[in-house]
């Protein structure tokens, strides 16, 4: 264990809901885009999240290849497979590492036929084929970088028990422990132990603070609020009883337009209220102005039809007046086209035709005489 009296410098600090804006797979890659080629420190204090945006993370860690993580406080699944790609990994000796397997929300009302249960069975062996998937790769990265057997770190994540910094350490998940002036233990009050018990997170086996004695009114708030995201991306198939003998059961609710702004199946609402991240505010946002922007601009095609429409109709209009015009004139006679003949052109007489017309002219004055 290394002790140190000065706190590293970290350019990245990596907290709350994985997937959320403190823990944002678009800021971890503009950070290390400015420090290309150089060493990158990065502090990670979170329960988890999405595992989607921790795979992000992970490969971005590895691609850049000088990526150094320090753990502190409690840190827990997706937040674990992020670190997973940084050269280096070191923790407080007084935080605490979680491994476990992948879950998803799943809770069904109402009645069904045969026809709907088995298309609920077809749909749920579905999903457990893909978490199988997704547990399995997971346990590799795991097993890489513990240099162990893929199936001991499956057999871990199976008993999803909170590991000290000394079993971290042990396991391989961590380098080296650190005893840095500044970083106190962790606290489990018993808010944040009825959060954890019903996102499915076991909780640690450690003293139960009843109240946030360190926390302002905003951290709290801010606190709850991931918290409350967090329950939406783990679940458990069976209640779980809270610490203090209180059951907290979401339920889900499925509203089409937002489940799909938000590409979620549904969301989770407990005692009628359905709490919102502001990622998950600004991505609404979003989605709202878009289609604002939409209306006003397809709006302004109808218009420009519109006017086009009336255009044409004048020109139509126009033609017909004509066409009623042509036909009220009175049509021309034939008369000058059969009598507006060209005078032919007298041709040249032949000696003979001017023999015969000289001599009936003769003719003619002798038979005139008396």
């Amino acid at each position: 264990m290394a002790t140190n009296t000065k706190t590293t410098d970290y350019q990245l600090h990596l907290k709350g809901f994985v997937g959320g804006y403190d823990f944002d797979a678009g800021y971890v890659d503009y950070v290390l885009s400015k420090n290309e080629g150089k060493e990158v420190h990065v502090l990670i204090d979170s329960l988890g999240g999405r595992s989607n945006t921790a795979l992000s993370i992970f490969s971005a860690f590895k691609r850049h290849g000088n990526v150094n993580v320090h753990f502190v406080g409690m840190n827990a699944s997706a937040a674990t497979i992020a670190s997973l790609g940084a050269k280096r990994i070191t923790m407080d000796s007084s935080a605490m590492y979680l491994v476990h397997k992948c879950s998803v929300g799943f809770l069904e009302w109402g009645q069904m036929n045969s026809d709907d249960l088995q298309a609920l069975i077809d749909n749920i062996e579905h999903q457990k084929a893909d978490l199988d998937k997704l547990d399995a790769n997971i346990a590799q990265m795991y097993a890489t970088r513990c240099k162990k057997d893929k199936a001991d770190l499956l057999d871990l994540m199976k008993q999803g028990g909170w590991l000290t910094a000394e079993e971290a350490l042990a396991w391989g998940f961590v380098d080296e422990l650190t005893d840095y002036e500044g970083e106190d233990a962790p606290v489990l009050t018993d808010t944040m132990a009825n959060a954890m018990s019903a996102a499915g997170i076991p909780v640690p086996n450690m003293p139960i603070s009843p109240k946030l004695p360190t926390m302002s009114k905003q951290d709290q708030s801010a606190f709850m609020k991931f918290l409350s995201a967090l329950t939406q991306c783990f679940s458990t198939s069976k209640h779980q009883e809270s610490i203090n003998s209180q059951t907290i059961n979401p339920m889900k609710k499925i509203f089409t337009s937002i489940c799909a702004i938000l590409s979620c199946e549904h969301l989770l609402s407990q005692d009628g209220k359905i709490t919102l991240d502001d990622a998950q505010l600004d991505t609404i946002e979003s989605a709202i102005s878009a289609d604002k922007q939409t209306i006003n601009n397809l709006n302004a095609e109808i218009q420009t039809l519109k006017t086009e429409k009336q255009t044409l109709s004048d020109a139509n209009a126009q033609l017909q007046n004509e066409v009623n015009t042509l036909k009220q004139k009175p049509g021309d006679t034939t008369a000058h086209v059969v009598n507006d003949q060209h005078q032919q052109q007298r041709t040249e007489k032949t000696e003979a035709e001017e023999y015969f017309e000289s001599r009936a002219s003769a003719q003619s004055l002798f038979d005139s005489l008396p």
